[in-house]
């Protein structure tokens, strides 16, 4: 059977024989307004359309997302989902050697080597929090084609700081290294626009920026990611190296649709900072290493135990209170008792923190 190495797997627990309603799912991070009502009529709209092909220029979603962005329409592109188009840059761009910080996203290795590229791997510290600093520029060598940074990064949440990105930018530009900038989390930050460098795309043309409407609209299963490039000819080798129809009608008018609902995002982000705050201080009550989170997701570490047993049994624990927790221990760099969990309401963050101090309680009788 596949292994499978991200979160959201509810699929797994109702095979085991829990309700599809009764799970609570924290391994994916989903804003926790769920899909909003625009979106949902706009693809009920469109169902009697499916008997055409989609679009293969998404031209009305291209006019809505460089309204929104601010960006010329050519310097769009779209997939299906941004884990598409990370598989569509390494079979574009065809890269002999790659460097990625870790732990990260597990899309850009798995990319990477399936196009036959050597990875080169710089190594967060925990004791700096995990943030990059100045030793990754060491590491952006003449032999580079390509790296990928994730910010906030996945999973610790940590920010890269503007003026870090531009030293990193400017020797990828003079070195021919193509950067791409992972933001798909970026409307979580609390002031995205001093986070992203969008508005770089004319000043770099190694630079390759990712977004997607999956966290943000809580739209995972429609499956729609974009880039934004200001360099036509890598836009155009993209195009090449993915199927005509990537992107389905459905997933296109979802996306126009969502691009409408500016009042939902703000309520959904005003709800993760709020229950973002609450959560951060019940797990620090718990005794669990929080690392500061910067998006709609928190990244923490269980105390050392004398049995090993209490953070392996982690996720099993939780799952049999209907309750899906995201293991870390997948993530290169990382191992047990490394965990993540996306933020929801406050109702379901409270079951979230009743269901931890149950198990605490539980496990302080047999430790």
């Amino acid at each position: 059977m596949t292994k499978l190495v991200h979160g959201g797997d509810i699929y797994t627990a109702m095979e085991k024989g829990t309700a599809k309603e009764e799970i609570l799912d924290y391994s994916a991070n989903i804003n926790p307004l769920g899909m909003p009502e625009g979106v949902k009529r706009a693809i009920g709209k469109v169902l009697d359309d499916c008997d055409h092909y989609p679009d293969p220029l998404c031209r009305r979603l291209a006019r809505a997302v460089a309204e929104k962005e601010g960006v010329p329409e050519e310097r769009l592109i779209f997939g299906n989902g941004a884990a598409d188009l990370i598989f569509r840059l390494t079979a574009a761009i065809k890269p002999e050697n790659a460097l990625i910080p870790a732990p990260t996203f597990a899309e850009y290795e798995q990319a990477l080597r399936s196009a036959g590229c050597g990875v080169g791997i710089h190594a967060l510290c925990e004791e700096n929090g995990f943030a990059l600093g100045e030793g990754f520029l060491s590491e952006l060598t003449d032999d580079l084609d390509l790296i990928f940074l994730c910010n906030p990064n996945n999973p610790t949440g940590q920010l890269i700081e503007r003026d870090f990105l531009r030293k990193v930018l400017d020797i990828c530009e003079k070195k021919n290294i193509f950067a791409v900038v992972d933001e798909c989390f970026i409307d979580f930050v609390t002031d995205p626009q001093a986070v992203t460098v969008k508005d770089w795309i004319a000043e770099y043309t190694r630079l390759f920026i990712l977004r997607a409407f999956t966290k943000n609209y809580a739209m995972p299963g429609l499956r729609l990611g974009y880039g934004i490039c200001g360099n036509r000819k890598l836009l155009d080798r993209l195009t090449a190296a993915g199927q005509p129809w990537s992107v389905s009608l459905l997933a296109q008018e979802a996306g126009v649709a969502a691009l409408k609902e500016d009042a939902y995002l703000e309520e959904a982000r005003q709800l993760i900072f709020r229950e973002r705050k609450r959560l951060v201080q019940g797990l620090s009550e718990l005794g669990y290493q929080v690392f500061p989170p910067a998006a709609n997701y928190i990244f923490f570490r269980l105390p050392d135990k004398n049995d090993p047993a209490y953070a392996a049994r982690f996720t099993e624990d939780l799952a049999e209170e209907g309750i899906l927790i995201r293991s870390c221990a997948n993530y290169r760099g990382l191992k047990t008792g490394y965990f993540r969990i996306a933020v929801r309401g406050k109702e379901e963050n409270e079951r979230l923190l009743r269901a931890l101090n149950r198990r605490e309680r539980l496990w302080q009788k047999q430790l």
